[in-house]
């Protein structure tokens, strides 16, 4: 495959702007195009839930410096949308009719949040979470005494949760599911951040789904649940996880995985042999797991996107990095390496769940598939290390044993 003479990117969230950044540090010196439709520059998405919420801080991470894109000769075009693609021509067209040719190209077009399709969803204060502009207006919202109610106890509703109490709102968490991050976490280590809420004001109504936002004058005032309880609101965070925004792949006749996502084999390429997707919206054929997966946070977007640019540049690399996830609630610091099945895999922990300082393994058939460090930071490498390798460990010695020992 010739090396390309001019790239184009459709997105400027962190995949994209990291792919753009690998390529020019790689030492690309084609055409390198980066569209995407926010009017900000690309920017991080972790602090629009944490640091701004919490106060301390007033803009996200940018991925570069405001002038890196011109100094590295990147068109950056913001608030620009893509219409279409046109594969078998090789152009990308605008939604005025502009048309960009391309000899590779690379989808990262991010996700977007679910709705809940209830009545009164269109009310004012029913709002969602996703953009800088969402996070700077939720924290004038979030004050003393406002009643803020969460649909959603997945990491975006329980750091919005830690956020709002910070701030003295009254919080209600409703959640379908028996505890928080239950998909995710389970039962055990769910418990631990159910009570750690409990005991920090927050009012967890779990079990129980949302089934009408009511108002007055347009204005949401309270949200009745499925189980016939009435919850005032001035403020209500739909945060019931996110849709992968796949339209254009969708309409260019791009393979689709089942759970909506764009396929990619292991190197990040589409259907299409000049087109690759990286971010929230790649199901990718993984190596070490052998199965698809789509990965819907921060490091997964960074990695991929510097990842993906060696590929684009020609090369034909397999992305193998296992997922890698960290939330920050109240007091409690957490990281989650790899992919478990907390329904299924045996659970092996290592400290005091009580404290709330402890490290939670996953294991299947014996190998560490996961691992979870909650206000612990001295063995972030050798849990990598563990996680990475698929280590077969004795659950004993990951209880007792030095950590770093058990890397082989």
């Amino acid at each position: 495959m010739a090396d390309p003479h001019r790239i184009v990117i459709v997105g400027t969230g962190l995949a994209g702007a990291a792919a753009a950044g690998a390529l020019r540090e790689r030492g690309y010196d084609g055409e390198l195009l980066l569209f995407g439709e926010q009017r900000y520059r690309p920017y991080e998405l972790p602090a629009l839930s944490k640091g701004i919420l919490l106060g301390e801080a007033e803009d996200p991470d940018w991925v570069h410096d405001e002038s890196f894109y011109a100094e590295h000769d990147i068109d950056l075009r913001l608030k620009t949308r893509i219409g279409s693609l046109r594969l078998a021509e090789e152009p990308v067209v605008e939604g005025d009719g502009a048309v960009h040719p391309y000899n590779r190209l690379l989808l990262a077009t991010g996700s977007t949040p679910r709705g809940l399709g209830v009545p009164g969803a269109d009310l004012a204060n029913v709002r969602r979470l996703r953009r800088l502009d969402d996070a700077r207006w939720l924290r004038g919202e979030l004050t003393e005494g406002k009643n803020v109610v969460i649909a959603g106890a997945g990491w975006i509703g329980c750091e919005v949760a830690a956020a709002a109490r910070k701030h003295g709102a009254n919080v209600t968490v409703v959640d379908p599911l028996p505890l928080p991050l239950h998909r995710v976490l389970g039962d055990t280590i769910g418990e631990v951040f159910r009570s750690m809420h409990a005991a920090e004001g927050v009012d967890l109504r779990l079990g129980t789904g949302v089934a009408e936002f009511t108002g007055a004058d347009g204005r949401v005032t309270g949200v009745r649940l499925d189980d016939g309880a009435e919850v005032p609101a001035d403020l209500v965070l739909v945060a019931v996880g996110a849709r992968p925004r796949t339209e254009l792949a969708q309409e260019a006749g791009l393979a689709l995985s089942a759970d909506g996502g764009v396929d990619v084999d292991a190197e990040l390429r589409t259907s299409a042999p000049d087109v690759y997707a990286a971010g929230d919206i790649a199901a990718h054929l993984h190596p070490r797991y052998g199965a698809r997966i789509r990965v819907e946070h921060w490091a997964n977007a960074k990695d991929q996107g510097t990842h993906v640019a060696g590929n684009l540049a020609g090369g034909a690399e397999p992305y193998t990095a296992s997922p890698y996830f960290f939330s920050d609630q109240y007091d409690l610091g957490m990281e989650l390496r790899g992919r478990a099945d907390p329904f299924s895999d045996e659970l092996v922990v290592r400290g005091d769940l009580a404290a709330r300082e402890f490290i939670a393994f996953w294991l299947r058939d014996g190998a560490v598939t996961a691992a979870l460090n909650v206000n612990m930071w001295d063995d972030g490498d050798a849990l990598s290390a563990l996680v990475d390798a698929r280590a077969k460990v004795e659950p004993a010695r990951l209880v007792d044993a030095e950590l770093a020992g058990l890397v082989g």
